[in-house]
């Protein structure tokens, strides 16, 4: 195209990008969680809720589960970590799982939500939120 004697260069459809988020919400797990004697040698009841963020550089085409960052994936790790023994503070199981969901390449960001659901004799809930970036 040209412009008063002045070629423009003709805009070209830059790659697509896609991004998705995957969530995982409500997940109450029995936690042996705290620092306090009488939280020590017995579980109690932890909610966590975790957002990714996913970078993918297709849609998926087949429809298959190995094209995706998957929900199960993240809940069996959120699992598997809360298996592996006492945790002091919820804010070490909420960069544990942090770091669990960034292991995969294709997340760039998660948040993740740690919540102790008996620890007030009220209706009261306690916890922490984090949130992490990949360090690309």
């Amino acid at each position: 195209m040209q412009t008063r004697g002045k070629l423009h260069p003709i805009a070209t459809p830059s790659a697509k990008t896609h991004s998705r988020r995957l969530f995982v919400r409500n997940l109450v797990i029995d936690c042996a969680i705290g620092i306090h004697p009488h939280e020590r040698g017995r579980s109690q009841r932890v909610a966590l809720a975790v957002t990714l963020d996913i970078a993918e550089p297709d849609a998926p085409h087949n429809d298959r589960i190995a094209e995706v960052v998957s929900y199960d994936d993240v809940v069996a790790g959120i699992r598997a970590i809360v298996a592996e023994g006492h945790i002091n503070l919820v804010e070490s199981l909420a960069e544990r799982v942090a770091d669990m969901c960034l292991a995969d390449s294709r997340v760039t960001r998660v948040n993740v939500q740690v919540e102790k659901l008996d620890v007030l004799s009220d209706e009261a809930v306690v916890g922490v939120e984090i949130e992490r970036s990949c360090a690309n």
